[in-house]
Parts: structure tokens; sequence; C-alpha cells
């Protein structure tokens, strides 16, 4: 029997789906679906942006339109996941006013099953951050993050695992090292730890759980020309761990990347750039031992065609 990894390595980078995927043969099975969807870096984008602020991106993105895209999947879908690989503070004046009171209120909205925090998510400091938990209605998740004898202690969890259709999908999520990108002020005593390390003993518990899919939330960023830890980087030290979902360099990618693990074994590897503008997905499909048969990936921007 061909192992769920193996599978995964052969046949990620096959696909790009169209925005209403047209299924392949052997898609067509009674094979047990998974789909993930997933944000990052969304910046306080509560709408789309205008053409006197980015000729670019003009008439693109913005929450009420991500939430008709996110609704029109769940009712295709039985099965799914949205999560978010942190940064939803800061970039608007929404944010400036409401202090992420907004952007909490439209996630949960939206059904937002986990995120992670990024770097900006501390921007208004822990008790800012503390104060807008009230309006989430989905749990940060926050791995490498100590916040021992502070305020957000005991207010993140380390993983979770969902349950869908008998797989069991088990996330965790790292963050980016905060000292010298954060004011020492806005995150007190908190206490960055190793994110290879946490993977690592994340990924160990999740597996002795009988995980079936590990998802890391990643807040490190995609690629660097120095050491510095980045999903790429990650993926290569650590082992079975099966896509991280990254954030923090605004990388826009087209097609999700594969990289070897320590095992050699395949780890996918994708982020959606910034501010909403696409919301990344993945269909995994897993055979009835709970094996993943294929992955097939797609990209769908926001635009004006879902108002």
């Amino acid at each position: 029997m061909i192992s769920r990894r193996k599978f995964i390595q052969n046949t990620v980078a096959a696909s790009a789906l169209t925005l209403v995927p047209t299924l392949p043969a052997w898609a067509k099975s009674k094979s047990k679906k998974i789909t993930i969807l997933h944000t990052n870096d969304q910046h306080s984008r509560i709408e789309p942006f205008e053409l006197s602020e980015n000729p670019k991106y003009s008439n693109k993105g913005g929450f009420a339109r991500r939430a008709t895209l996110i609704n029109k999947i769940r009712r295709e879908e039985k099965n799914v996941l949205l999560l978010d690989a942190g940064d939803i503070f800061q970039g608007t004046p929404y944010f400036n006013f409401f202090g992420g009171e907004l952007e909490f209120k439209l996630m949960s909205k939206m059904g937002y099953d986990a995120a992670t925090m990024g770097n900006h998510d501390f921007d208004n400091g822990l008790k800012g951050f503390e104060k807008q938990l009230k309006h989430a209605n989905f749990n940060f998740i926050c791995s490498n993050y100590d916040f021992k004898n502070t305020i957000l202690d005991g207010r993140t969890i380390p993983y979770q695992i969902f349950v869908k259709d008998g797989i069991k999908v088990g996330i965790f999520g790292v963050g980016v090292e905060l000292h010298g990108l954060v004011e020492k002020a806005n995150y007190g005593e908190t206490k960055y730890l190793d994110p290879i390390e946490i993977a690592q003993q994340m990924t160990k518990e999740l597996k002795e759980k009988k995980c079936d899919l590990i998802i890391c939330l990643s807040h490190l960023g995609f690629k660097y020309d120095s050491d510095k830890v980045s999903d790429h980087v990650l993926a290569a030290k650590t082992k079975d761990i099966d896509l991280i979902i990254g954030g923090h360099t605004h990388t826009f990618l087209k097609n999700p990347v594969e990289v070897a693990n320590a095992e050699g074994k395949s780890v996918i590897i994708n982020q959606v750039g910034w501010a909403g503008l696409y919301l990344g997905r993945f269909d995994f499909y897993f055979d009835s031992f709970n094996q993943s048969k294929k992955v097939a990936t797609s990209r769908l921007e926001i635009s004006s065609n879902f108002v």
C-alpha cells in the first residue's frame, strides 16, 4: 500500500484547480475529503482596495467578499477547516480605531477554526491583544511563545486536533523571533522558543495522538538569503509535518512548493501574499484507512465576483 506521504510527494505539484474545481477521476471514488482554506497577513484590510490606494489591487480583497466565497465552498464541501497564519492586526484605520475588535468579530462570523499570532498582533501590546480575545470564537495556537507570567498565560494553546469524517487533523503554530522586531514593552516577558525544537515536539505528540494530517501555521517567513529560520528551514530540519501554511513575508505563491524534510519526505509549503487578496485552498483525499491518496490545490482571488 502506498504511503500517505509518498503519494503527496508524487502528486501535490500536479494540479492547480480552477475556481470551481473539476474533480479528476481519482477524486470521484468514495474517498474522504478534507478541504483546508487559509489566509495570512490580513493586516486589518476590511474593505477592498480603492484605486487611489493601490492601482494594482484596486477593487480586490475585502472581508465581505471573502465571506461570500467561504460560504459558497462550505455549501459544496462538508469537511472544511479555515485557518490563518498571523498578522491579523495593523494596516488600516479600522485597527487604529477599534484595536482588532472588528477583525476578530468578522473572522468569527466567517467561522475561522484557528489562527496563530504574527508580530503585528503584538502592536497594541499583550493587554491590547488580550482585550480583543473575547471577540474571537476560535483558538490562537502558539506553540513557541511561552506566555508564562504574562496576561496571555493560558489564553493560547500549543496545538489543536480537529476530527472531520473520522480524519484527525493536528495543528500547531510557530511565530517569528520578537526581539528586534517588536518593541519589548509590547511583548513583555514572553519567551521565544526555538521553532525547530518545538515543531519536533509538537509533531511527535500529534503523531502519538494518531493524527492523519499535521499542519503547521507558521509566521516565520517563506525563505531568506541567510540561515534565519524560515518555512523552508523548518520543513528541511523536521519530520512528520504534511503542510506548512505560512505568513510574515507576504509571499504570493502561484502554486505551493515542496521541500524534502529530515527524512527525505515531502513537505508542502504555501502562502497567499497579504491583505486578504487571495484565499488558499487544499483538498486532501483519504482512503478508508485514512491514508492520504492525493492533494489538489488552488489559489482563489478575492474580487468583485464575490459581492
